[in-house]
């Protein structure tokens, strides 16, 4: 289902740095009550929400797709810059 999606202004040069890092990115931003980013990396998958700084808060349907995945112990990760996707990424 497609929405009128916004797109953060900072997303577009998160991504390009994640597959300057090797990353793989899938867009999903424009799915309803999706998370933003599907990233496949080092051998795994990372759910990622972008937002603009951290104020950014969720939508309700992002914030039930958020507790839907954490419920069966997948992460969600909100980030708003390289250097939290780079901080995940080290766990």
């Amino acid at each position: 289902m497609r929405r009128n999606a916004r797109v953060d202004k900072n997303q577009a040069e998160i991504v390009s740095q994640i597959r300057q890092l090797g990353g793989h990115v899938l867009h999903l931003y424009q799915l309803k009550n999706c998370f933003d980013l599907l990233i496949g990396y080092r051998g795994k998958l990372y759910i990622i929400e972008i937002k603009a700084d951290s104020k950014g808060k969720l939508t309700k349907g992002e914030q039930q797709c958020k507790d839907g995945f954490n419920s069966v112990g997948v992460d969600y990760h909100i980030i708003w810059s390289i250097e939290q996707f780079i901080e995940i990424t080290k766990k």
